[in-house]
C-alpha cells in the first residue's frame, strides 16, 4: 500500500481527482480569458460590457499564469503525470473565480477521504495547498473589487497631468506590471490612493468600546459616528474636509454611493452591517469641520478584540495605510495583549503612535498617573518603545485633559501636515522599491546562474512552506473542533470535579476563598485551555520556521530574523464558573462501597445543587473560546500569509522556467538601473526644496 501511495504521498484515485479538480481549475482560467477577449471584441452585439482596462486585463493574465504555474508543481509534488492535450466583463471572472475556488475546496483531505485513506504528511500538504491556491485567488478577486479604482496607470496619468512628481512611483508600476509582480499591487494601489488624496491620515485604533468614536465626534465638534456598548463600526470610516456634510460608500459589488450622514449607521455597525454584509470596501464621511479644514483626514477603526472578527480583520488590513496611529486604551481596563500588538504592528509599518488612555475621568489623578506610567512601563519593556501615554476624557470637566493633547500632539501637525504626509510617503514608496529590487534581483541572479540554482532545494523549500500552511489549517479546525466539544462538557467537567474531590477528601487543605467545587471546574477548564494553546503554538512555531528558513535560504534581503507569531497568542479566555454557594459536599467521602461508588454518589449531589450553574458557564465560556481560537488562527494565517506569498512568487518565478538564460538579464538590468536612476531622482528633489528653504530663511 506504501508503495501504492508514493512512500506515503496519494494512492492513484486520489491522484486522478487530484488531475481532474486541476483540470477543472484550468478548464475555469481558460473561461475568465474568455471573458477577457470577448470584453474586448469590436461586435456590434457585445456580450459582456467592456469594464475591464488593459492595464487590469494584464494583471489578471499574471495571476491566471501563476495560479497555472503552481497547479503543475502541485501536481509534480504529488507525483501526477500530467497528460497530453486532446483539443488542440469583471463581474463575470469574479463570479468564475467563485466555482475555481470551490474546485481547490474540494481537494482538502476530508472531501478526498471518499477515494480511499489519506496519508498524515499528503493531509497536510493538501490542506496547504488549497490554502494556498484559495489564498491566491481571494487576493485576484480583492483586486477586481476596486473596480475603477484598480486601474493604476490612468490614475498616474492623472496625476502627473496635475503636477505631481511619480517618475518613481510610475517607474515602480511600468516594473510591476512587466514582471508580473502582482505581489506587489496592492502596496501599489495604497500608494496611488496616498498620492491621489494629498491628506495626511490620523488613524484611531482600539478594543470595543474603549471611546474611539466618542473622541472622534468631539474632535469634529458633531455627532456623526454612532457609539454604544456592542461593536458599531464594521469598516474603517475617514472623515475629511468638506464644504457639505454628505457621506459615500463605496462597494466590492455594485457603483458607490452616496447618502445623509444620519443614515451612516446602516452601512457601519455591526447591528445594520453585520460582518460587513453589504461589502462595503470604504466609507468617507465629508464635513465642514474646522479641525478638519487643513487636510488632516480621521479615520475610526473597527474595534479589536470583538467576537465579530471580520472588523478586526479590516482593521488590521487598513494599519499600514495610516499616517500616525493612535492607541486608545480603556482606563477602566487594563493594556492588552490586542493593544500591544497594535503598537508593534505600527512600528513595524514604520508609522508613528501616540498612546491616549481613554476614560481618564473613571481614575482619581494619583490612579491615573498610576495606569499611566504602567502602560508606559509595560510599552518600554515589552516592545523596547519609548512612548508617552496621555489620560483623556470627554466627560464635562474632564475635557481638557483631551485639549492638552490636542495643543501639543496635533495641532502642530497641522503646520507641517503636508512635509509629514510627504515622509510617510516616502516611507512607504522606499519600502516597495526594496522590495521590488529584491524581487528583480531574485530573479537575475538565477539567470545569471541558471542550471547552478538547486532546484530540487527550490522545491523542498516551496513545499515546506505549503506544510507549514496546512499545519495552520489542521490545527485551526482541531482547536474549533475542541472548542466545540467543549460546550456539551459540562458533564465530565462535573465527574472528574467529583473524582478529584474524593482523592482529596483526605487529604489536609487549607481553606481557599473559592468554593471546592469551584476550584475543581476552573482548574479542569484550565487543562482543556491549555491544550487548545499548545496547538495554537505548535502551528506558530512551524510557521515561523518555515519562513525563516526560506528567506534565508532565498537571501532575501531585509528579512526578519524573527517573524514573532508567538504574539498573536493572546491570553486564553478562563472559565468563570460563578460564585457556587451552599454544601454539595456532604457525600465528599471515601465509602466501604468503592471509590468508583462514592464518586456517583457526590457527582449525583453535584449535578442537583450547581448542574444549571455549571452547564451555563461552561457554554458561555466554550463560545468565548471558539471565537478566540477563530479569531488567534486568523491573525496567524494573515501574519504567515503576507510573507509566505511573496517568497511562494519569488519560488514561483525561479522554478517556472528550469533551462532559464541570461535572455532578459539586460531587461532586468535595465528594470533595476531605471528604479535607480529614479530614486536618486526623487531624493534630489526632496533635498532640494529643503535647501531652498534655508537659504530663504538666511538674513
Amino acid at each position: 500500500m506504501d508503495d501504492e501511495r508514493g512512500n506515503g504521498g496519494l494512492n492513484p484515485s486520489q491522484r486522478r481527482h487530484l488531475l481532474s479538480s486541476c483540470q477543472y481549475a484550468d478548464k475555469l482560467l481558460s473561461e475568465i480569458e474568455s471573458v477577457l477577449a470577448a470584453s474586448q471584441s469590436k461586435s456590434p452585439f457585445p456580450k459582456f460590457r467592456a469594464d475591464v482596462s488593459p492595464a487590469q486585463a494584464k494583471v489578471i493574465s499574471d495571476y491566471i499564469a501563476r495560479i497555472r504555474d503552481q497547479v503543475v508543481r502541485v501536481l509534480e509534488s504529488q507525483g501526477v503525470t500530467i497528460p497530453d492535450p486532446h483539443i488542440g466583463a469583471s463581474h463575470s471572472v469574479r463570479v468564475t473565480l467563485e466555482f475555481l475556488d470551490i474546485a481547490f475546496e474540494e481537494c482538502r483531505p476530508k472531501r478526498m477521504a471518499g477515494y480511499g485513506e489519506i496519508g498524515s504528511m499528503a493531509s497536510t500538504a493538501m490542506s496547504g495547498l488549497v490554502d494556498e491556491m484559495q489564498g491566491i485567488i481571494a487576493r485576484l478577486a480583492a483586486y477586481l473589487a476596486q473596480g475603477e479604482f484598480a486601474d493604476l496607470q490612468s490614475r498616474l496619468r492623472r496625476l502627473e497631468e496635475a503636477g505631481a512628481g511619480i517618475a518613481l512611483v510610475k517607474t515602480l508600476e511600468r516594473t510591476i506590471d512587466r514582471n508580473g509582480l502582482v505581489e506587489f499591487r496592492p502596496a501599489l494601489t495604497t500608494i496611488v490612493e496616498r498620492l491621489e488624496s494629498g491628506s495626511f491620515e490620523i488613524a484611531v485604533f482600539g478594543r470595543v468600546s474603549s471611546g474611539k468614536s466618542s473622541l472622534l465626534n468631539y474632535v469634529v465638534g458633531r455627532e456623526v459616528l454612532p457609539v454604544g456598548v456592542n461593536p458599531v463600526t464594521a469598516v474603517p470610516t475617514r472623515l475629511r474636509f468638506g464644504e457639505e456634510a454628505r457621506a459615500t460608500a463605496w462597494f466590492a459589488d455594485r457603483k458607490p454611493e452616496h447618502f445623509e450622514i444620519g443614515r451612516l449607521a446602516e452601512f457601519v455597525t455591526e447591528e445594520h452591517n453585520p460582518s460587513n454584509a453589504l461589502h462595503v470596501t470604504r466609507i468617507v464621511v465629508a464635513l465642514p469641520a474646522a479641525r478638519l479644514r487643513e487636510g488632516i483626514v480621521y479615520v475610526d477603526t473597527p474595534g479589536l478584540g470583538s467576537l465579530a472578527s471580520s472588523g478586526a480583520a479590516e482593521t488590521k488590513a487598513y494599519l499600514p495605510r495610516c499616517d500616525l496611529g493612535v492607541v486608545l486604551i480603556d482606563a477602566g481596563s487594563t493594556l492588552t495583549q490586542d493593544d500591544l500588538s497594535t503598537i508593534r504592528a505600527l512600528y513595524d509599518a514604520g508609522i508613528p503612535a501616540s498612546i491616549l488612555l481613554s476614560k481618564a475621568d473613571v481614575l482619581a489623578p494619583p490612579d491615573r498617573e498610576l495606569a499611566r506610567r504602567y502602560i508606559a512601563d509595560h510599552v518600554r519593556s515589552d516592545l523596547g518603545v519609548e512612548l508617552p501615554v496621555y489620560p483623556v476624557s470627554i466627560k464635562d470637566g474632564y475635557s481638557s485633559l483631551l485639549e492638552t493633547w490636542l495643543d501639543t500632539r496635533i495641532i502642530p501637525l497641522y503646520d507641517r501636515h503636508a512635509q509629514l504626509a510627504q515622509e510617510s510617503l516616502n516611507r512607504k514608496i522606499g519600502a516597495l522599491r526594496l522590495g521590488v529590487e529584491a524581487a528583480i534581483n531574485a530573479r537575475l541572479k538565477r539567470r545569471q546562474h541558471g542550471a547552478q540554482v538547486d532546484l530540487t532545494k527550490l522545491r523542498e523549500l516551496e513545499s515546506e512552506l505549503r506544510t507549514a500552511a496546512g499545519r495552520i489549517a489542521e490545527e485551526r479546525a482541531k482547536c474549533i473542533g475542541l472548542s466545540d466539544a467543549l460546550r456539551e462538557s459540562a458533564g465530565q467537567f462535573i465527574r472528574t470535579a467529583a473524582g478529584s474531590l474524593i482523592e482529596e477528601a483526605g487529604s489536609a487543605r487549607a481553606a481557599a476563598e473559592k468554593h471546592p467545587v469551584e476550584v475543581a471546574i476552573e482548574r479542569l477548564a484550565a487543562e482543556r485551555a491549555a491544550g487548545i494553546v499548545s496547538s495554537v503554538r505548535d502551528a506558530a512555531t512551524r510557521a515561523e520556521d518555515a519562513l525563516l528558513k526560506t528567506g534565508k535560504a532565498l537571501d532575501t534581503e531585509n528579512s526578519p530574523d524573527s517573524y514573532d507569531f508567538a504574539t498573536v497568542i493572546t491570553d486564553m479566555p478562563r472559565l468563570d464558573a460563578g460564585s457556587l454557594e451552599g454544601g454539595g459536599l456532604q457525600n465528599r467521602r471515601r465509602s466501604v462501597f468503592g471509590r468508583a461508588w462514592a464518586i456517583r454518589r457526590l457527582e449525583r449531589g453535584l449535578r442537583t445543587q450547581f448542574g444549571r450553574q455549571i452547564e451555563d458557564a461552561v457554554s458561555v465560556w466554550a463560545r468565548v473560546v471558539q471565537a478566540w481560537v477563530r479569531r488567534t488562527f486568523s491573525e496567524l494565517q494573515e501574519r504567515f500569509d503576507s510573507s509566505a506569498d511573496a517568497y511562494r512568487a519569488q519560488l514561483g518565478r525561479l522554478l517556472a522556467d528550469p533551462d532559464a538564460k541570461a535572455d532578459d538579464s539586460q531587461a532586468l538590468r535595465g528594470d533595476l538601473a531605471a528604479l535607480a536612476a529614479a530614486g536618486n531622482s526623487a531624493e534630489n528633489g526632496r533635498k532640494a526644496p529643503g535647501a531652498a528653504a534655508r537659504k530663504a530663511a538666511e538674513p
